[in-house]
């Protein structure tokens, strides 16, 4: 069982910090490795070609070992909204064709498929869950599978819903998808790091994550991994260090049309970013050190006996088997007022996030038990409070 690691963060200590979801905290080491970069330009005569290939190649292979893809088919983006952007670009579709998303599906796995549909008179199929309280996430699932048909030209969804960790069955979807020659995107972003992800039983298209979620890194920086769907598409910018031989300084002005092996073509422009490439490094070894099926149940085992006692007491919250660990929402019950719980857990110096009218709670191996009955006993006051006679 994975112990607990705030000591390699830090963390302000008069805080309680459940909200990854929303930006992690960098750890000691990904801070020196940031750090490390930035001075690394005090020198810049001791930056050699090298230097531009090397770390960039670390994290390829690090995030694909984490997947379980190929380092090859690993690109170095800045951010989600750039991956999906990659892949819109080279996604055909017709007016007769349908791509399918969720209910507020994160902005940045929607815009892109907005105007891919709107720019060619397809139609864009939001797929909005049950308004049900007992098997939620089995229902949305099964909504999903139902949209899919054989005009569906692309489904893009998420592993867990950003909003209440909504767990979605990605093997059956993905296989509906494939059935009617659909491509299958996924954004990683709140699962990838977190929530185990195998490439080859979920067999993605592509897979896009941001870097400073679940990742545990800095913000600007992000991987994607792209399958043979789009391994030789068109990128959206062409840069030098993206081309065959591109290693060769001395050679950079004889152009080349053909490609880096693999997805690089890909790569942001300025990809070799001394400062980012090092803290995302530093931080994927951490998740390859403590596993992430092991975060994954360090979160379900922190959360567990809160989730027991909120449910009890008329909180709603997904079935165990129909959200993630890392990331779930709290609903509140219709007669606590929202505005005075959020005014409560603020003034206990506690950081989560609210959606809707769910507390999004998102822990990691920073977190003890204790933060979560801090919370939980907050809840559990302003619920005994609506229940008093006025």
């Amino acid at each position: 069982m994975l112990k607990l690691q705030k000591h390699l963060f830090s963390l302000d200590d008069d805080i309680i910090y459940l909200n990854c979801a929303y930006m992690s905290p960098v750890s000691k080491q990904v801070e020196a490795a940031g750090l490390t970069g930035i001075q690394s330009k005090r020198s810049p005569q001791r930056i050699k070609p090298p230097h531009f290939f090397e770390a960039a190649d670390q994290v390829r292979h690090r995030f694909s070992t984490l997947i379980n893809a190929e380092a090859q088919s690993i690109a170095i983006t800045p951010s989600a909204s750039y991956g999906i952007a990659t892949v819109a670009h080279n996604t055909p579709i017709a007016a007769s064709q349908n791509i399918v998303v969720l209910s507020e599906q994160f902005p940045s796995n929607i815009y892109s498929w907005k105007r891919l549909a709107e720019q060619n008179g397809a139609s864009l199929r939001i797929v909005e869950p049950p308004s049900v309280s007992k098997q939620r996430s089995e229902q949305w699932n099964q909504r999903i599978l139902e949209r899919i048909d054989t005009q569906t030209a692309v489904v893009a969804m998420p592993h867990v819903h950003w909003a209440d960790g909504t767990l979605f069955d990605l093997e059956n979807i993905g296989k509906r998808a494939r059935d009617v020659g659909a491509a299958f995107i996924i954004d990683g972003t709140q699962s990838v790091g977190a929530l185990p992800f195998n490439i080859q039983t979920i067999q993605p298209d592509a897979l896009i994550c941001a870097a400073y979620k679940w990742l545990l890194g800095p913000y600007g920086i992000g991987v994607a991994y792209y399958g043979p769907r789009y391994a030789d598409g068109v990128p959206l910018e062409e840069n030098w260090i993206s081309r065959k031989d591109s290693e060769h300084f001395g050679g950079l002005v004889k152009y080349k049309e053909e490609y880096q092996p693999g997805v690089v073509r890909f790569d942001v422009g300025g990809r070799s970013n001394f400062i980012t490439l090092a803290m995302l490094d530093a931080a994927l070894k951490h998740i390859e050190d403590w596993g992430v099926l092991a975060i994954q149940e360090y979160c379900s085992a922190l959360t567990e006996e809160s989730v027991y006692t909120l449910r009890n007491e008329g909180f709603w919250i997904e079935e165990a088997e129909g959200r993630a660990s890392h990331l779930f929402g709290i609903r509140v019950r219709e007669d606590i007022a929202m505005e005075r719980m959020i005014e409560a857990i603020h003034a206990a110096r506690i950081s989560v996030s609210i959606r809707g009218n769910a507390v999004r709670i998102s822990p990691h191996i920073y977190n003890t038990r204790e933060d979560m009955d801090v919370l939980t006993e907050i809840l559990l006051k302003q619920a005994q409070k609506a229940s008093m006679p006025l």
